[in-house]
C-alpha cells in the first residue's frame, strides 16, 4: 500500500482535488473493457506536463508503480493497475486540442483528447483525421498512440502510427523528451516516436501528440457485396485490391454474424448471405468514386458475389453500416462470454486463415463468429463460451492458443490493433523468439530501469514493488 506520506507528496504536486484514494475512485479506475479488476492504491490527475514530470520523478525515487490511463476502453488489460501503485489518469485536465495548423496540415493535441473530437475539429476546417477505431466516441488519442489503434478506414488510410509526426513524453526519471518533428521528413537520430507508439505506456508517459491531417475528400459512397461463402468473400478481398480497387474500408461479416444480426437485432440482411463485405469509397471527384465502385463490383462478381449494393444517400449508407457497427453485440446469442481476439494476416492468407479458424472451433465444439477489417487483413475472432462454465473457459483459451499458432505460422500476428496488454502476454513466445523477447526487455530497461511504468504488460517483466 502507498503510505500517507506518498499521498501527501502527490497532493503537493497536483493539488488536493486531483488525488483520490477513496473506494469509489479505486473501483472506477480498476477495470477496462476486459472487465478484469485490479484496484490501484490511488488515482492521480496531472494538470500538465510539469506535473507528470514531478510525479514520475517522485515515483521513480520511491519505487511506486504507475499505470497510465486514458479512457480505459482497451480490450487486453493495458490500462489495468495489476501491480497496484497509482493510476495516472489523463482525461480530466490534459484533454485539449492545442493547435490545428492549416498551413502544414498538422494537429497538436494532449493525450486525453477524444479521437472523435479531433476528427470533428479537423472536419470543421475542411481537414480529415482518418484513424477511426470502433471506440472513437470515447477512446483517447494517448490510448490510440499507446496501442497503435486501427479502425475501419485503415484499408486505404492506414493506422495511428501513419499519422504520428512527433511526441512529447516524460521518461520514468522525470526527464522530458521530444521525439520526432513537424517536418514531413526527419531522419536525424533514432526513431524514438516509433518506439513509443504501441508501447502501451511501458516506456514513457506521452504528454503531447503532433498528428498529420489530410484534406477531407469531397465525396463518399458505401457499398455491400453479398457472397455465398466466406472463402469467396476472402478471395474477393485481396484480388479486388490487387486489381486496383482502393476502398476506404472493406469490412467483413461471416454467416454466423449475419444470422445473429437478423435474430437479435432484426436487421434486414440477404437470406442467402454466407458472408458480407461492407465498406466505403471516397474521392474528390464523383468520377473517381464511381470508378472505384465499378472496379469493386466487377471484381466481387468475378469472385462469386451474388449481389452488389450501393448506398445512394446518407440514410442508405447508415443502413448498410448498421450491421457492421452492431456485429459485436449481436453475437452474444452464441454464448455468454466471447473470447475476442484481433488477429491479423497477410490479405492473401485470409481464405486459409478463416478456414483454419472455423476448423479449430469445430474441434473444440465452439461457435466462432468472425468479423472485422478484412481490407487490411485484421479479423476479430470470437470464441463463444459459457462464461459460467470453467471447463468451457479453459477449452476456449486452448482454442485461442491454437488459433494464435496457426495465424503466426501463416505470417500473421497476435494482434492487429488491440495490443498485448495482460491478456495476450502469455502468448508472446508464439510470435517472438528468445532473442527478440530479450531485445524487448533491453529496450524496457533502457527507458525504465526501475520498472515503474505499467509493469507486466506486453509480456515484459512484472513487479509488485511499490
Amino acid at each position: 500500500m502507498i503510505s500517507k506520506t506518498h499521498i501527501q507528496a502527490f497532493e503537493n504536486i497536483v493539488g488536493l482535488e486531483n488525488v483520490y484514494s477513496d473506494k469509489a475512485h479505486l473501483i472506477a479506475y480498476s477495470y477496462d473493457a476486459t472487465r478484469t479488476r485490479f484496484e490501484p492504491d490511488a488515482v492521480v490527475f496531472p494538470r500538465n506536463e510539469n506535473d507528470v514530470s514531478q510525479i514520475l520523478r517522485y515515483c521513480n525515487e520511491h519505487s511506486i508503480v504507475i499505470t497510465p490511463r486514458g479512457a480505459g476502453s482497451g480490450f487486453t488489460g493495458g490500462a489495468l493497475p495489476a501491480s497496484g501503485g497509482i493510476v495516472l489518469a489523463m482525461e480530466k485536465h490534459m484533454n485539449k486540442i492545442l493547435e490545428i495548423d492549416m498551413q502544414n496540415l498538422v494537429a497538436v493535441a494532449q493525450p486525453g483528447v477524444i479521437n472523435k473530437d479531433l476528427q470533428r475539429a479537423a472536419e470543421e476546417v475542411g481537414l480529415f483525421y482518418p484513424p477511426d477505431p470502433a471506440s472513437e466516441e470515447y477512446s483517447t488519442l494517448g490510448g490510440n498512440v499507446s496501442e497503435n489503434a486501427g479502425g475501419m478506414r485503415a484499408a486505404k488510410y492506414g493506422i495511428t502510427k501513419d499519422y504520428v509526426m512527433a511526441l512529447r513524453a516524460v521518461l520514468p526519471n522525470g526527464d522530458i523528451i521530444r521525439a520526432g518533428k513537424r517536418t514531413i521528413k526527419d531522419v536525424a537520430g533514432y526513431n524514438v516516436a516509433g518506439i513509443l507508439i504501441a508501447s502501451e505506456g511501458t516506456l514513457a508517459i506521452i504528454t503531447e501528440i503532433t498528428l498529420k491531417l489530410l484534406p477531407k475528400p469531397r465525396f463518399t459512397k458505401a457499398y455491400m457485396g453479398v457472397f455465398p461463402t466466406v472463402e469467396d468473400a476472402m478471395n474477393a478481398v485481396f484480388k479486388s485490391l490487387a486489381a486496383g480497387a482502393n476502398p476506404v474500408a472493406m469490412e467483413f461479416l461471416d454467416s454466423l454474424v449475419v444470422q445473429a444480426l437478423k435474430e437479435k437485432l432484426k436487421v434486414e440482411l440477404p437470406s442467402n448471405a454466407g458472408a458480407l463485405l461492407i465498406g466505403d469509397v471516397d474521392g474528390n471527384v464523383i468520377e473517381e468514386v464511381e470508378f472505384q465502385l465499378q472496379t469493386l463490383e466487377h471484381s466481387f462478381r468475378e469472385n462469386g458475389a451474388s449481389d452488389f449494393q450501393i448506398a445512394h444517400d446518407a440514410k442508405e449508407r447508415d443502413n448498410l453500416w448498421f450491421a457492421r457497427r452492431n456485429a459485436s453485440q449481436s453475437i452474444t446469442i452464441y454464448g455468454s462470454k466471447k473470447l475476442n481476439e484481433d488477429i491479423s494476416v497477410p490479405r492473401s492468407k485470409l481464405p486459409d486463415a478463416l478456414k483454419a479458424i472455423y476448423a479449430i472451433g469445430d474441434k473444440y465444439g465452439f461457435k466462432v463468429p468472425c468479423f472485422g477489417h478484412s481490407g487490411d487483413g485484421n479479423i476479430h475472432v470470437n470464441v463463444m463460451v459459457d462464461g459460467n462454465d470453467a471447463n468451457q473457459l479453459d477449452l476456449g483459451h486452448h482454442a485461442i492458443e491454437e488459433i494464435f499458432k496457426t495465424v503466426v505460422e501463416m505470417g500473421g500476428t497476435l494482434s492487429g490493433e488491440h495490443g498485448i496488454g495482460m491478456s495476450k502476454a502469455p502468448f508472446m513466445n508464439i510470435a517472438f523468439n528468445e532473442a527478440e523477447l530479450a531485445l524487448f526487455e533491453s529496450i524496457k530497461k533502457a527507458f525504465d530501469p526501475n520498472n515503474i511504468l505499467n509493469p507486466g504488460k506486453m509480456g515484459l517483466t512484472a513487479t509488485t514493488n511499490n
